[in-house]
């Protein structure tokens, strides 16, 4: 594959910096370079166009970099989660009792992320709470709550079962109706059955089969890698007002890499001792966190994507990413009951595994959707193997199923 700084005439197909922005040639290179290749993908330069192209030729190789260290961080993530996703799947469709319908709102809306930024924005938060859609990260609750403050809808996209701690605090104070919206293989409590469910589908073939069948409503949003991120799509689908970042610093404060309270924290403070102070367990954390590069790369997709956006996002609280703005405290309150309906689904549950795996391994049989299917569960289930038999992968997705 080749990128080129200029443009050549008998290859328009292909992205330069004078015929694509920084969107068209990381929508090229997703469309291009799946996880099952990106692995194999190296960056071969020729050196002497820098000399000619200066700036251009340093964008475009910054673009190729940052796409390439984002792969990567999904093929690592893939590798160690392509299993808990697809068990987290057949067990969620096994609580969904009430399934979530809207049309689209007017209402600003305002997204809680969990870094430490959260803190001085909660009395804007707490003013603006009334006449505003509050979609909070399920990691940014505790801090919501701590401050009275109830989110509208409550967002998770962690397959990890750790990520079951940061919904705990709804269950215990939880004294009026909350939405979840959840990614269809995040890891939920059995709890969930009986919340309304907004269900995020990442247009997964083999998931589009199956809620197809079982005549599950979703919304469409691709995996994103971050749960913000996530959100920050689903606000542009179900609301046409500002939106308004919060918590999402893409830094440390200091030692500190979360709002407080936080749920991981009771995590460090009952491993603590006079060895291993929690002071120490922060600095180790965070110091992890700044190695990692995490942050970079997703600062990096965020400047990238913001230009996709509409102009209407913000940031309450300044951060590198977004242009700081603060929402409007309007005195008409929100009727969330105009926007979102809850509806019951058709049957019993506890009846959709059966149907879902019928459904998904017809799919497999049928040649017109098999290819599709067996590349994404190989890449899921065998960590990207190739050539994997049909019998093979139906074998895994029973064990997984059933589990």
């Amino acid at each position: 594959m080749v990128l080129h700084v200029d443009n050549f005439p008998a290859h328009e197909e292909i992205p330069t910096l004078k015929n694509a922005d920084a969107i068209s040639i990381q929508s090229f290179l997703e469309t291009n370079i799946t996880e099952t290749k990106a692995e194999n993908v190296r960056i071969i330069e020729w050196r002497p166009s820098l000399n000619y192209y200066k700036t251009q030729y340093v964008n475009l190789l910054s673009q190729a970099a940052d796409f390439l260290k984002r792969m990567d961080a999904g093929i690592r993530t893939t590798a160690a989660f392509g299993k808990k996703w697809v068990r987290n799947f057949f067990k969620n469709i096994t609580l969904i009792n009430r399934s979530i319908l809207y049309r689209k709102s007017d209402l600003q809306v305002i997204i809680t992320g969990s870094g430490p930024g959260l803190e001085t924005a909660l009395p804007i938060i707490k003013k603006a709470q009334d006449s505003s859609l509050i979609i909070a990260s399920s990691s940014s609750v505790s801090a919501l709550y701590a401050n009275n403050i109830k989110p509208d809808l409550i967002i998770t996209t962690d397959g990890g079962s750790w990520a079951l701690k940061h919904m705990y605090p709804y269950f215990r104070n939880n004294k009026n109706d909350v939405i979840f919206a959840s990614s269809s293989c995040a890891a939920l409590p059995s709890q969930m059955s009986g919340c309304d469910l907004l269900l995020i589908n990442d247009g997964s073939f083999w998931q589009n089969v199956i809620l197809h069948e079982l005549s599950l409503a979703s919304v469409l949003i691709p995996q994103k890698g971050t749960v913000t991120a996530t959100a920050a799509e689903l606000a542009l689908l179900i609301s046409c007002g500002n939106i308004y970042f919060t918590g999402l610093d893409f830094s440390v404060n200091d030692i500190r890499s979360h709002v407080k309270p936080y749920a991981f924290d009771s995590i460090l403070y009952n491993g603590a001792n006079r060895l291993l102070p929690v002071y120490s367990q922060y600095f180790t954390r965070t110091n992890a966190i700044k190695n990692g590069k995490s942050m970079e790369i997703y600062a990096s997709w965020f400047k990238t994507q913001i230009l996709s956006w509409p102009k209407r996002i913000y940031s309450i609280t300044k951060t590198s990413v977004f242009k700081e703005g603060k929402p409007i405290f309007n005195e008409n309150k929100k009727k969330l009951g105009e926007y979102f309906n809850a509806v019951n689904v058709k049957e019993d549950p506890s009846l959709y595994q059966k149907r879902a795996l019928n459904a998904l391994f017809n799919a497999l049989h049928n040649e017109e959707y098999s290819q599709n299917i067996k590349n994404e569960l190989s890449s899921l289930l065998f960590n990207g193997e190739e050539n994997v038999s049909v019998d093979k992968i139906k074998n895994a997705i029973l064990e997984i199923a059933h589990e």
